[in-house]
């Protein structure tokens, strides 16, 4: 069951232990996941130019919301009315001011999420100081509530995949099954895709984020599915690659199989511990010794939770280890643009001793 018992002041708790270490008072907080992980106020912005509010999280844990008229019952259904602040068209100036009768004149901000124009006009008003990975950090161990999410989202996802058979029928075209791909999801109780569905015939299976077209699944073509749903405010990310009819070709089977293989030596060596960039090698390890490591052009994967693509990535750049609580992809991939590609996804969970395939 989901618990009853919200985390999200514990978890601001722990935001302002990393705020003391970096030396801040306050952090405004406009990354939409992020302040749902802190506040359980607004997963999404409204869209991509416009916020559903900010979250203040101060030293002395007198925490502010602000939003606009829109969100006012929905804010105080979670939020104590003292703190919370709505703004209207002078919102930089009313954030600034409700702020300044609390004493705070300066603040830390996301610097990866606020515009150069949004932060030019709040500067107006208080002094704003850049800071990266201030909350994502907290948000790389999932808690046990998170997890017990994150089983249900991914066994949605594992539903629809078993009824891909009936989905990816010849004369469908892409975008036809990616529809009846969604309408799975939520009737096996999705709120919603993770992102969207990704149904990929012959060629375009060599384009690892394909959007689904007009290309018809025939009586013998391959097609590359990557697909995801949110159930209880968390993701979950699948692909799969399949034949549709019999006799799959040669080249077809060798590619799969080496993808195959490629994630079962990453699974078998995900462990607590092990550096992200090492994790990426398990699987680039097996394409290097079959001749075909120039095909696979992306990292092993990445994080999952409340977004589809959050810390960590595997990728042989990437710094830190593994630890238990961590929730990743396992997905590797080769593509060939000439006839097609390959990629076998599943979601990890870091355990103690190893990793547990959700």
């Amino acid at each position: 069951m989901i618990t009853t018992i919200p985390p999200y002041a514990a978890r601001r708790d722990r935001l302002r232990q990393r705020l003391a270490e970096m030396g801040h008072r306050a952090l405004l907080v406009t990354h939409a996941a992020n302040r749902y992980y802190l506040s359980g106020f607004e997963l999404h912005d409204p869209q991509c130019n416009e916020s559903a509010g900010w979250l203040c999280v101060t030293a002395d844990g007198h925490d502010a919301l602000f939003t606009d008229a829109r969100y006012r019952d929905a804010a105080l259904r979670l939020w104590p009315a003292r703190d919370l602040c709505i703004y209207g068209s002078n919102r930089f100036a009313t954030i600034a001011s409700f702020l300044a009768q609390r004493g705070i004149t300066q603040a830390a901000f996301e610097a990866t999420a606020i515009s150069f124009d949004t932060h030019a006009k709040l500067a107006e008003h208080m002094r704003l100081t850049p800071v990266t990975g201030a909350v994502e950090p907290l948000r790389l161990i999932k808690d046990a509530d998170e997890i017990a999410r994150m089983r249900r989202s991914a066994a949605v996802n594992h539903a629809v995949m078993e009824r891909l058979p009936e989905v990816l029928t010849p004369g469908r075209t892409e975008a036809q099954a990616a529809w009846e791909i969604e309408k799975l999801f939520r009737e096996f109780g999705a709120s919603e895709l993770a992102f969207s569905s990704i149904v990929a015939v012959d060629a375009n299976a060599a384009l690892p984020h394909a959007i689904p077209g007009d290309t018809v699944i025939t009586d013998g073509c391959m097609v590359l599915i990557d697909v995801g749903g949110r159930r209880d405010d968390y993701c979950s990310d699948q692909t799969r690659t399949v034949w549709v009819g019999d006799n799959p070709p040669e080249r077809f089977r060798t590619m799969l199989e080496r993808v195959q293989e490629a994630q079962a030596a990453a699974l078998a060596g995900l462990r607590p511990g092990l550096p992200f960039r090492d994790a990426y090698a398990l699987a680039r390890d097996v394409f290097v010794k079959a001749g075909v490591a120039d095909r696979f052009t992306h990292s092993l994967g990445h994080g999952v939770g409340l977004e589809t693509h959050e810390g960590p990535s595997l990728n042989p750049a990437s710094r830190g280890v593994l630890e238990p609580g961590m929730v990743v992809t396992v997905e590797p991939g080769l593509y060939y643009p000439e006839w097609g590609g390959a990629r076998w996804e599943h979601m990890a969970l870091i355990t103690e001793d190893g990793c547990e395939t959700l």
